[in-house]
């Protein structure tokens, strides 16, 4: 689809705030409201209509095959009809309404199409040099904004059938709950480019003045049409051609993925639970078989989509940031910008022990509920990989770790305890509360990066940037009293990644406690990666 010339909404002035930038890629970002694509409306909620219409026709097959009768089987009439009862379209025949039937679905598919151009009419956003704004709806009208400075990245989604059309939907991340901003939907190439603009916004580029105006101005109607025909000729080309995307650091191979979730603690959990029901059948009770069925394809279904989010995976650095790209039927893309990082933590099942397998999980803001199902899809950012591949993805998630320091991560951190280990670990006179981790359970305060060790049986690393945690705490009860040790928890944005760190000497800790608050205050105050491009271009 060719670019959307700029169009005024309805009831808004035509003289537009100042552009963001003279130099940005899309005629989309210039500070003039635009409308989405012309099948936005099909898309967002004609697609249930179709769906709709879909079942009713299910439902009607056994009508419609009669209908051919009379031209099949001569003397088949639709006299036949009269004998039914209760049914509408028994009703229409015999009374031949067919005509104002026919008039009556006509109208209501015009009002369909009306409805969708008001919403697709009033549905207009911009993008200035300070914020993303769009605004929606005929009657009730909504207005959100995502100031550009709190952006914690932008997610582009192609679900499978806006795919085939060449389209694609923009999700701008915000720093709060619900504070997401969707473009939904743009053409694929308008979309990766009005992405790279917000975000080349958001890093702290002052660019140069805004777009003068266009010397030959377009006219409304003009626009209307031009944004109409461009939306007929991106449904003719059919998809677009692939957008490049940059080499991944990492691939992951289909039988590793498939192993991963094989040797997971849900399989084997669904293994015992499938054991002791067959069990508790062949003592007596052969009705828990029945019981079982639909636990196990409900199972193979949540499996089945767990693998088929994780297949086409990627990741690589961007100059705005680390692209992570994930999903067959609906792809997703996000760009999690440098700075956005609240925690990082590696794990390791002892199932994944002996293929040396890991993963990697962040503590981002989401922008989404906890309870929302892709909010830990989204935080997932290394499904399973080795430990060449784990090293590649911390080495773009924390780019500020110093080279002196990557020991106490691998080699000490994921691997120890090893000789000369720098971290501090549960003392041995608290070792009944840590029976089995108390040698591994441990911290180190390396520069401007507090790492929380946990686990023998399931081992944990997490890496928390001290400039991003908001506050520590530590506790201590009556047990821990007795011996003398204490609890650190250091608290970040929710996730998946936990700063909590028990049973550890009460001195060390309280040492901790004090050089970590100072650490943190100086690297919060000489921090700069949230807006990562400096002050100039």
């Amino acid at each position: 689809m060719s670019s959307i010339q700029p169009t005024p909404p309805h009831g808004v002035s035509d003289a537009a705030p100042a552009g963001p930038a003279a130099s940005v890629r899309s005629p989309l970002s210039d500070g003039e409201w635009h409308r989405l694509h012309p099948l936005t409306p099909l898309f967002r909620g004609g697609l249930a209509l179709v769906i709709v219409a879909g079942v009713v026709i299910s439902n009607l097959r056994d009508r419609l095959i009669e209908w051919f009768i009379p031209t099949l089987a001569p003397g088949a009439g639709l006299e036949e009809y009269e004998d039914y009862s209760g049914d509408p379209i028994d009703f229409i025949l015999a009374n031949n309404l067919i005509v104002i039937a026919l008039l009556a679905v006509l109208a209501i598919v015009l009002i369909l199409v009306g409805i969708f151009y008001l919403s697709w009419r009033f549905h207009t956003f911009r993008i200035t040099g300070d914020e993303v704004e769009v605004r929606s709806g005929v009657l009730f009208r909504t207005h959100r904004r995502a100031p550009l400075d709190r952006v914690q990245g932008v997610n582009l989604t192609r679900p499978m059938v806006a795919r085939l059309f060449g389209m694609a939907k923009l999700e701008v991340v915000g720093a709060g709950l619900d504070a997401n901003v969707k473009l939904e939907y743009l053409s694929t190439t308008n979309a990766e480019e009005v992405r790279t603009d917000i975000l080349r916004l958001a890093s702290g580029r002052q660019l140069a003045e805004a777009q003068e105006k266009r010397a030959a101005a377009v006219s409304r109607g003009q626009a209307a049409a031009s944004v109409v025909t461009a939306g007929l000729t991106g449904i003719i080309a059919g998809a677009e051609e692939p957008v490049a995307e940059p080499e991944s650091v990492v691939h992951i191979p289909v039988g590793r993925l498939i192993g991963s979730h094989l040797l997971s603690g849900a399989t084997i959990g669904l293994l015992f639970g499938i054991g002791a029901i067959v069990v508790g059948a062949i003592v007596g009770t052969p009705w828990l078989l029945f019981g079982m069925v639909p636990t196990v394809i409900g199972f193979i279904f949540y499996w089945v989509r767990s693998i088929t989010r994780s297949l086409r995976y990627s990741i690589a650095p961007t100059p705005s940031g680390v692209r992570i790209t994930f999903g067959l039927f609906t792809t997703i893309t996000e760009i999690l910008p440098p700075g956005r990082v609240h925690g990082v933590e590696v794990r390791q099942s002892i199932l994944w022990r002996p293929k040396g397998w890991w993963s990697v999980h962040v503590n981002r803001l989401s922008g989404r509920s906890a309870t929302d199902g892709q909010a830990d899809q989204f935080a997932t950012v290394l499904p399973v990989g080795t430990r060449d591949d784990a090293e590649r993805v911390l080495r773009l998630l924390l780019p500020g770790l110093h080279e002196t320091e990557w020991p106490a991560v691998f080699a000490h951190g994921l691997l120890g305890p090893a000789e000369d280990d720098p971290y501090t670990n549960t003392p041995r006179r608290a070792r009944l509360l840590r029976l089995l981790s108390w040698r591994r359970n441990g911290f180190l305060l390396a520069g401007d990066t507090l790492l929380l060790r946990r686990g023998a049986i399931w081992r944990r690393l997490a890496i928390l940037p001290l400039a991003r945690v908001q506050s520590f705490a530590l506790t201590q009860g009556p047990i821990d009293r007795a011996l003398n040790v204490g609890n650190l928890r250091a608290h970040t944005v929710l996730g998946p990644v936990d700063g909590a760190l028990g049973i550890i000497d009460r001195d060390a800790a309280l040492d901790l406690f004090a050089d970590a608050e100072a650490a943190a205050v100086a690297a919060a105050r000489s921090d700069r990666s949230h807006r990562w491009a400096g002050e100039q271009e």
